[in-house]
């Protein structure tokens, strides 16, 4: 029977806390989240590193991974055998994948062809680095795919036991409620770009088929990053090399040992070659500053080719269509686009809490660049007046977290009515249903009366709205309660102006003169 090692105690407790902490990034009738799962993206050096790079200014919510960082270089790279989530999944999962032939050309300097492109991207003002950051991407899976597809599966098991039970169903009423209360997602959502998320988590376990923990030593520029770190750590192996006699440690290791001498940039420090040593030689041990096998670099190549790559990534990345700007609406605090874009993670946390489904990943609204990052869609859903979760839950502060009365005053966008669709403009019927809806206290949408004259020459009285700009903070409930099908009869639309709106700001009488109507 296989010992439970320390080192796989660990990586149970982490992989626990990791999905509990995922579990309560929810609304759960609460409206402050005290502990998510930003904590793993705060404590991760890559995501410190672009953030640094791309931002030009230090955040105290990255200080965690500046301190993994550090701890990598004295310790080793403990935290992809001891603590990375998505490393613990391969790992319990790669024994039951058959092996086939390794896939020779991931070997070699392909990793950090990833990493110093990305690096350098950040540096050139673009942080793509969330795009394979471990961490985003298992947390995308989960948020974007795996997550919904277990609320829907419950949500309708659960109705068909309903149905199957008749009278008896009361008896499940708490498992359901325990079930709905604690695990599946608080509202029945589906996001876009959610199978390429599961595809891209599915790849990497497929990895596994070729190489146990392919991704992690061929890929992965998280543990490329803490590779690099580690080399300057003073606590080495001995021996370092295979034993003549032996060669067990090139069976037991799941990353380091496919070569004779041991890569300390890849040995992730899961001491299966001390543990189960046949003639217990194996040690690690302190011996100062211990050189590390091979350059801190593969050579000026990679490092030159890396910047200037990543340069023309930034170029490219950059582009976006002026067309789609127009209704590229970000989450309440966002005022700059491009400082937005340098801290965004790409995790998808304020999406899965969004109480409403008014957040959804961008795919090219906001450029290639901004693939994954976070949009509002006011037909899907539309920002609550009253909540802060989403800047609660962002682990860079790309959406700052707000008190509830500064949050209110937040400008996403401002709404205009489209007088083709809106029933009052274009058909001549009584519609308020915006107005009633509008969750600001003085009403940014308004009607007031006019008398008007029909196809048929009757004179009626019709109930025309207008929205008061100085009071719109382009929440989207407008649009997204509209009666009408499709096209909604009024939008919301980016500004370039997203300043709070001030105290008394449009404070007017409901018989004040309209904003200003680009469909006018």
């Amino acid at each position: 029977m296989k010992r439970i090692t320390s080192a796989r105690v660990s990586q149970l407790l982490f992989l626990a806390l990791f999905l509990v902490l995922f579990v309560k990034t929810d609304y759960r009738g609460r409206d402050e989240i005290n502990a998510a799962v930003n904590a793993f993206f705060r404590a991760d050096p890559l995501v410190a590193a672009s953030y640094l790079l791309a931002a030009r200014t230090f955040s105290w919510l990255v200080f965690p991974g500046l301190l993994l960082l550090g701890l990598s270089a004295l310790l080793g790279r403990f935290f992809c055998g001891w603590i990375c989530p998505l490393g613990t999944i391969l790992d319990l999962i790669t024994g039951r994948i058959a092996k086939s032939a390794p896939l020779r050309f991931l070997r070699g300097n392909l990793k950090f062809w990833l990493l110093v492109p990305l690096l350098a991207a950040a540096l050139f003002g673009v942080n793509l680095a969330g795009l394979l950051d471990p961490i985003a991407i298992l947390v995308r899976a989960l948020a974007l795919f795996f997550h919904p597809l277990l609320g829907e599966a419950a949500r309708q098991g659960w109705v068909t036991l309903y149905r199957v039970l008749g009278e008896g169903r009361d008896i499940l009423a708490p498992g359901y409620g325990l079930i709905r209360n604690y695990l599946i997602p608080f509202r029945e959502t589906f996001y876009p770009l959610a199978f390429l998320s599961a595809l891209i988590f599915i790849g990497i376990i497929l990895l596994e088929r070729y190489e146990t923990r392919n991704w992690c030593r061929n890929l992965c520029p998280l543990g490329t990053l803490l590779g690099l770190a580690a080399r300057l750590s003073p606590f080495v192996r001995v021996p370092a090399r295979l034993c003549p006699d032996c060669g067990s440690c090139r069976d037991l290791c799941p990353t380091s040992f496919d070569r004779e001498i041991l890569q300390k940039d890849e040995c992730i420090l899961c001491m299966e070659c001390q543990l189960r040593c046949p003639s217990g030689r194996v040690r690690f041990t302190a011996r100062g500053t211990a050189a590390a096998n091979g350059p801190l670099l593969p050579g000026r190549r990679v490092l030159l080719g890396g910047l200037i790559s990543g340069f023309f990534l930034a170029r490219f990345f950059r582009f976006r269509d002026p067309a789609l700007q127009a209704r590229l609406l970000r989450p309440p605090g966002v005022r700059n686009e491009a400082d937005f874009l340098e801290k965004c993670v790409r995790c998808g946390e304020c999406m899965k809490v969004c109480l409403r489904s008014a957040l959804y990943p961008a795919v090219l609204q906001a450029g290639v660049e901004g693939i994954y990052t976070p949009q509002v869609i006011p037909r899907l859903g539309y920002c609550e007046y009253n909540c802060t979760l989403c800047g609660q839950v962002c682990p860079t502060g790309a959406i700052p977290d707000l008190a509830q009365e500064t949050k209110r005053r937040e400008v996403i966008g401002k709404a205009v009515f489209d007088k083709n669709h809106c029933l009052p403009f274009a058909k001549k019927e009584n519609c308020i249903v915006c107005e009633e809806h509008c969750p600001i206290p003085r009403k940014a949408i308004r009607s007031r009366k006019v008398e008007e004259t029909t196809d048929d020459g009757r004179r009626i009285f019709l109930q025309i709205p207008y929205v008061v700009d100085g009071l719109c903070n382009g929440c989207g409930i407008c649009e997204h309660v509209c009666p009408l099908e499709g096209k909604a009869g009024i939008e919301v639309f980016a500004v370039k102006d997203r300043s709070p709106l001030r105290e008394g700001q449009g404070d007017a009488p409901a018989g004040d003169a309209p904003g200003k109507d680009p469909y006018a």
